[in-house]
């Protein structure tokens, strides 16, 4: 009846598309350098307080985290994630089959603390180990908790105690800022970290992620690593385009505001069903525990979701996403058949 599977299947918000459609035989430079990749560039840059940073757009995210892990580390260098982390679990080992290990410390809520951070370095001391050099979180996290202020800067502090980069994935930046108990902004995130993304695949775009680089040292040759890695889109002004429309007129946060009011909506009313959640997320993925039972009669509805994880012999913690595109009345008529069920 409906897919709950992912906060992608929809193309585009209809703003995106008029955007496309509306320039669609202007003639342009290729590569990202074209004007309205400018444009989209320089509004980043404006919501972000950061006139110095350099943006970059990019196609897709496991390309984008692999690009940038590469353009600040060394060969001998690592990076810290969650065990649960993008870049670990989701991402055919790109990371490692481009050059640098990912030391992953265990963590319930997806989210990485100082003290982790700290447990690895500590755990690799000599030259016969991988060197810890940049920290990738993610936010949302791959469990859909989010990062407040506070986190941020604690972990900006412990960087730059070890002398380690920051860096922040954004595939779903717009549910996470727009998160109840979220304090975070745009301008936060250039401040506190040393790249950072904001995604556009899962954010209501046909597709792109842009990079905010804070830092200086992949700024001169990051375009290098993009055309090295296939990351350079000829038609980069389909990215620029894209990302402009996305960047005006609040459409950003208003795609995160309605991907999570239907989560909230959708997981307020499993608990009053008596559903479980083992981990609390205010954002747009859901993570309930259902009897195999229930969820064998919600797939024969026509209902598809994920699988996360199997929670005993008779019950398994499934995943539910909303989207930019997500009707209330699809929440509605879910919460109804849970109920039937």
């Amino acid at each position: 009846m409906y897919s709950f599977r992912n906060d992608y299947s929809e193309g585009a918000h209809p703003k995106v598309i008029e955007a496309l459609t509306a320039t669609n035989l202007i003639q342009t430079c290729g590569y990202g350098l074209d004007d309205y990749c400018k444009e989209a560039a320089d509004l980043i840059r404006h919501q972000c307080a950061a006139p110095q940073a350099d943006v970059h757009f990019l196609v897709g995210g496991t390309q984008t985290n692999l690009i940038v892990i590469n353009s600040f580390l060394e060969s001998y260098e690592c990076v810290i994630a969650a065990h649960t982390g993008h870049v670990n679990v989701h991402e055919t080992g790109a990371i490692e089959a481009t050059g640098h290990k990912v030391c992953t410390a265990y963590s319930p809520d997806g989210k990485v603390t100082p003290q982790m951070v700290e447990a690895v370095v500590a755990a690799n001391t000599t030259e016969h180990m991988v060197l810890p050099r940049m920290v990738y979180i993610s936010d949302t996290t791959e469990i859909g908790t989010i990062y407040t202020k506070a986190e941020l800067q604690a972990l900006r502090a412990c960087c730059d105690k070890l002398g380690l980069y920051l860096y922040l994935d954004g595939a779903r930046l717009a549910s996470a800022l727009t998160a109840e108990g979220s304090d975070l902004t745009l301008a936060d995130l250039a401040a506190l970290t040393d790249a950072f993304t904001i995604g556009g695949t899962k954010n209501g775009l046909l597709f792109g992620e842009a990079v905010i680089l804070t830092n200086d040292l992949p700024k001169a040759h990051f375009r290098w690593h993009m055309k090295q890695r296939g990351a350079m889109l000829a038609k980069g002004r389909l990215l620029g385009i894209q990302f402009k429309a996305l960047m005006s007129d609040d459409l950003f946060f208003e795609v995160g505001r309605h991907a999570n009011a239907n989560a909230v909506y959708l997981r307020d009313g499993m608990t009053e069903l008596g559903y479980d959640f083992p981990t609390a997320s205010p954002s747009n993925q859901q993570f309930p525990v259902l009897p195999n039972s229930v969820i064998l009669k919600l797939q024969d509805l026509g209902y598809a979701f994920e699988t996360d994880h199997v929670v005993d012999d008779t019950h398994t913690c499934v995943r539910f996403v909303t989207s930019w595109a997500t009707p209330k009345a699809a929440v509605e008529q879910l919460l109804k058949d849970l109920a039937a069920c």
